[in-house]
């Protein structure tokens, strides 16, 4: 399993632990390693949202389900759903296995791609919450 602080250069997050990889005009959403590990083990992914629907940033699109706890998965910029991994129906475990490429949960084409990343966190940034909220 990847170390609770491991971020990723590639890829830009949001203070809510969810990370924003861009793949042309797509961006794949999913979790960190750091809200992999505040959760334990996963036993359920619920994607609330359809292929084709809009989303707005910080609106929730699902759930995550653990052993410890259930929580929302927000949604990091506004757009709509391009895909949905259907894998983690039947393999909710993929994201702790690997949060970084397998555990990705939905892809947004955004609306506004240059101000939609102005708001997300680069992983320095990333790197300093997480440090700042372990003070």
């Amino acid at each position: 399993m990847a170390g609770a602080t491991e971020t990723k250069d590639d890829r830009k997050y949001t203070k809510d632990h969810e990370w924003a990889l861009t793949e042309g005009d797509e961006l794949l959403v999913g979790i960190t390693a750091f809200a992999v590990d505040q959760l334990g083990d996963v036993t359920l992914v619920g994607i609330d949202v359809k292929v084709g629907a809009s989303v707005n940033a910080h609106q929730p699109f699902g759930t995550i389900e653990s052993v410890k706890t259930l929580s929302d998965l927000f949604a990091p910029v506004s757009g709509v759903i391009t895909r949905i991994n259907a894998e983690l129906e039947k393999q909710p475990e993929l994201v702790n296995e690997d949060p970084w490429k397998k555990g990705w949960m939905i892809a947004i084409r955004p609306s506004k791609l240059a101000e939609e990343q102005a708001s997300l966190l680069d992983a320095a940034a990333y790197r300093a919450h997480l440090e700042a909220s372990a003070h």
